[in-house]
């Protein structure tokens, strides 16, 4: 059996059970009226105490009956030529492990040629975090952790359409917003990605979006818009909310996509 290694628990996330349960359960589910069948969420990858509110919205949308769950990241560590696609058999959480889906694995390592294994670049913490998350909502179900670099958005795209083309997936999107500006100026700045988002519209990104993982971002509002999915605004916020320093922010956000 080969496992992922922990790169980041005990920093973005507790590293110990009872403290990640505790942690995630004082996360109020915010009554969102969702009137579609989620198929994908984009979700922030901060430390717990920034993001994990907002992630925890959008990780509340995952449909019970979802099998394997396909997370999609930036990696901010390592530059590579498209998708480093995590071939082992299991992911550990402090909760317990997740068992990868090998199977769709080979799927798509077989099918897209940007597709690869490269085993150094899964210390990347923009698909750790989201782990923790999917253990404490959906603990039986497969997962499978892609970290892109030097990739277009159009081929995520057509990834996540094959993915999808099976109902018992589900996609999750891995991105921060804005990065150390002033809130005033972060709000600004992020306004344009939830616009972008919220209508569906790849060409407004162009306007001063800023997200770590844009190109995944791109990838998931070119699939919906092509799908004719519906897109519902979880949640926004920025670090300041913690912090109360309006000097230097980084923006969160989470989405529903179906």
């Amino acid at each position: 059996m080969t496992q992922r290694q922990l790169a980041v628990s005990g920093q973005f996330y507790p590293n110990e059970k009872k403290e990640l349960v505790d942690t995630i359960n004082q996360y109020k589910q915010i009554n969102h009226n969702i009137n579609f069948t989620p198929r994908a969420i984009i979700s922030p990858h901060a430390g717990y105490i920034y993001s994990g509110f907002t992630a925890n919205q959008a990780f509340c949308q995952i449909p019970k009956e979802i099998k394997t769950i396909v997370v999609i990241g930036p990696s901010h560590k390592f530059r590579f030529d498209g998708i480093s696609i995590s071939n082992y058999d299991s992911y550990p959480t402090p909760q317990g492990s997740l068992t990868i889906d090998t199977q769709l694995i080979k799927e798509l390592s077989n099918k897209f040629n940007f597709i690869s294994f490269i085993d150094q670049v899964h210390c990347e913490h923009s698909t750790e975090t989201q782990m923790p998350f999917i253990r404490y909502h959906l603990p039986t179900v497969q997962v499978v952790e892609m970290i892109y670099s030097n990739i277009e958005y159009q081929d995520i795209s057509k990834l996540i359409a094959t993915v999808l083309e099976n109902k018992n997936n589900f996609i999750v999107i891995s991105t921060d917003l804005s990065h150390f500006h002033t809130k005033t100026k972060a709000k600004e700045l992020d306004d344009i990605c939830i616009d972008a988002i919220s209508t569906l519209n790849i060409k407004k990104f162009d306007n001063g979006c800023e997200a770590c993982g844009l190109t995944g971002v791109k990838a998931i509002v070119d699939y919906a818009n092509k799908s004719n999915y519906k897109v519902e605004k979880l949640d926004y916020r920025t670090s300041a909310d913690i912090t109360n320093d309006d000097s230097s922010v980084v923006g969160y956000c989470s989405f529903v996509f179906g």
